[in-house]
C-alpha cells in the first residue's frame, strides 16, 4: 500500500510540473523558433544518387530544443501512407556516410526514410560541439520519430528505426523507452557505455575507469580554465604499422576516399575530449529485457565487436527478436559494402513487422 501511494505521490508531482510548464513547452516545440543551420545544398555524400528516390534536407527539434538536420528520402511515385525508418550512426559518423546509404537502400524499397545528424555533430545544431550523450542521443531517435509521425505520407503505427555501430545501442535503448518504435535493428553494433566503462572485452577493472574518471575530470578544469573544449582526435592518421587489424579497419574507411567526410567527427579532429564521461555511469542496456517491439542484430562474424551483439541478443526477451551474423564480415564492412549488407534481410524484418 505504502508503495502505492509513494508511486501515486510521485506520479501527482510530474503531472503538477507538466501543467505549471505547459505554456512553456508549447513555445519551446514551435517550429518556428528551431536553430537556423547551414545545410549544404550539394550531394556531398560518399554514395551515389539513387534516381529511384526523391531527396530533400529537412530540420526538426528533439526535446531538449536542439535542432537536427537529416536527409529525407522518399520512394519515387509512392502512394499512400508509408511506413518510415529513422536511421542514424556509426558513432562518429555523419549522415552522408553510413546510415544515408542504409536510408537511401531502403528507400528504394519502399520506405520513408530519415537519415540524421545526431545532436552537436555534424550539420546539425547544438553547442558546444562535437559532445556524446547516452540520453540525449536516444532522444534524437524519438525526436524522429516525433517528426516522421508528422508527416501526412507517414503512418505513424509503422515506424522502424535502424542504429548503426554505437548508435545501434542507443537504438535498442530508445526501443526500450520509445512504444512507438514497432521495430529496430542496430547493425555491427557497438554498446558504448560498456566498452568505456569496462574497455573492449571488458579488460578495464574499478582502478583503472577510477584513472580514466580522474584523467577526464582533469581535462573538464583545463578546458573551463581555456574557455574551449579539447578534441580526442579521430581515427589515428597516421596509421602506425603495429595497429590492431580493426583500427586498419576503421582507418580503411574513415581516413580513404572510401568513406571521408569532412564533417565526420572520425575522418577529422574527433569527439569532445570529456565525452565518456557521461556514458561510464549510464548503462543503455539496463532496460533492453523489456522491450516488446522486434529487434534484429545484424554483425559480422570476424568483426572486433561481434560480442557486443551476441551479449545483447542474449537478454533479449520475446519470439521477435533475432541475431543474424554475416559470413566472413569485419566490422567496417557493414558499414558500405552492399554486397555484404543484408538488406534483403532488413526489407523482409520491416515489412515483416512495420505491417
Amino acid at each position: 500500500m505504502m508503495k502505492n501511494r509513494t508511486r501515486s505521490a510521485l506520479m501527482g508531482l510530474f503531472i503538477a510540473l507538466g501543467a505549471m510548464t505547459a505554456n512553456a513547452q508549447t513555445t519551446q516545440t514551435d517550429g518556428n523558433d528551431m536553430e537556423k543551420l547551414n545545410l549544404a545544398s550539394e550531394w556531398d555524400k560518399t554514395f551515389p544518387k539513387s534516381d529511384k528516390v526523391n531527396h530533400s534536407k529537412v530540420t526538426f527539434k528533439n526535446r531538449y530544443g536542439l535542432t537536427l538536420a537529416a536527409d529525407l528520402y522518399v520512394p519515387k511515385n509512392a502512394a499512400g501512407k508509408l511506413p518510415a525508418i529513422a536511421v542514424s550512426g556509426p558513432f562518429g559518423a555523419v549522415k552522408e556516410q553510413a546510415s544515408g546509404l542504409y536510408a537511401q537502400n531502403m528507400a528504394e524499397r519502399g520506405f520513408l526514410t530519415l537519415a540524421f545528424d545526431p545532436s552537436y555533430t555534424g550539420e546539425s545544431g547544438g553547442e558546444p560541439r562535437y559532445v556524446a550523450s547516452p540520453d540525449i542521443n536516444t532522444e534524437d531517435f524519438s525526436a524522429a520519430v516525433d517528426f516522421l509521425s508528422l508527416r501526412d505520407e507517414v503512418d505513424a503505427e509503422r515506424i522502424g528505426i535502424i542504429g548503426i555501430c554505437g548508435w545501434g545501442g542507443l537504438a535498442i535503448n530508445a526501443a526500450a523507452m520509445d512504444t512507438r518504435i514497432k521495430a529496430t535493428v542496430a547493425s555491427t553494433m557497438y554498446d558504448m557505455s560498456r566498452v568505456t566503462a569496462r574497455g573492449y572485452f571488458d579488460a578495464m577493472d574499478a582502478d583503472q575507469r577510477y584513472e580514466l574518471r580522474r584523467q577526464l575530470n582533469a581535462q573538464r578544469t583545463l578546458d573551463a580554465r581555456n574557455g574551449a573544449y579539447a578534441l580526442a582526435g579521430g581515427v589515428v592518421d597516421p596509421l602506425p604499422e603495429d595497429a590492431p587489424q580493426f583500427v586498419k579497419d576503421y582507418y580503411a574507411y574513415y581516413k580513404t576516399p572510401r568513406g571521408y567526410h569532412r564533417r565526420s567527427l572520425n575522418s577529422n579532429k574527433g569527439w569532445n575530449k570529456t565525452s565518456p564521461l557521461s556514458f561510464l555511469n549510464m548503462p543503455i542496456l539496463a532496460y533492453s529485457d523489456e522491450i516488446r517491439s522486434a529487434v534484429l542484430l545484424i554483425h559480422g562474424e570476424k568483426a572486433h565487436s561481434r560480442y557486443f551483439s551476441e551479449d545483447a541478443f542474449k537478454k533479449l526477451q520475446g519470439d521477435n527478436k533475432e541475431l543474424m551474423i554475416i559470413p566472413g564480415a569485419n566490422h567496417t564492412d557493414l558499414y558500405d559494402r552492399t554486397d555484404i549488407i543484408p538488406f534483403d534481410k532488413l526489407e523482409a524484418f520491416f515489412r515483416e513487422y512495420l505491417e
